[in-house]
Parts: C-alpha cells; sequence; structure tokens
C-alpha cells in the first residue's frame, strides 16, 4: 500500500467514533458530565448532547479530539466499549 493511502487509512481510523449510545454509557461509566467532556474539546455542551444523541456529528478536529478521548475512556472501561454492563 502506497504511503499516502496508509496515512489516509490511519486519519479513518483515529476518528471513528463508537454509536451514539455507547459514547453516553462510556462518559458515564467515567464519571463525567457532558460538560467537562465538552470543556475537554473545546465545544459547548449542547455538541455533546447532540453527538450522544445522533442527532450530529462533529466536524474533523472536534471528531478527532473525541474519538481520542472516547478511545481512551473505551480502554479503561472495556465492557462498556464492548456494549456490555459497566463492571468498574
Amino acid at each position: 500500500m502506497s504511503d499516502p493511502l496508509r496515512r489516509i487509512d490511519a486519519l479513518v481510523d483515529a476518528d471513528t467514533l463508537p454509536p451514539p449510545h455507547i459514547r453516553q454509557q462510556l462518559r458515564i461509566a467515567a464519571n463525567l458530565t457532558q460538560a467537562e467532556v465538552a470543556e475537554a474539546i473545546g465545544v459547548q455542551r449542547l455538541a455533546v448532547v447532540r453527538w450522544e444523541a445522533g442527532q450530529t456529528q462533529p466536524h474533523r478536529g472536534n471528531r478527532l479530539k473525541y474519538a481520542q478521548l472516547l478511545r481512551r475512556l473505551a480502554e479503561e472501561h472495556p465492557s462498556v466499549a464492548q456494549g456490555g454492563p459497566d463492571v468498574a
């Protein structure tokens, strides 16, 4: 695979988001409020509300930040990331 295609694949993987209900469950499992997530990403709380409800999707820059945050939360709460109950 050529180098530009690898970079594209890496970007796609980097900004892949879980389904909205998993996003919400990861946040709850980490004991974070929507306001705290919004502040960490640099958006208004209403944006996080809409992302978790599946009403909208984050724009590119915010999507990368949000995906990175969710990935870290998924590492801390793997059962939630897989759609199971939180065991923490």
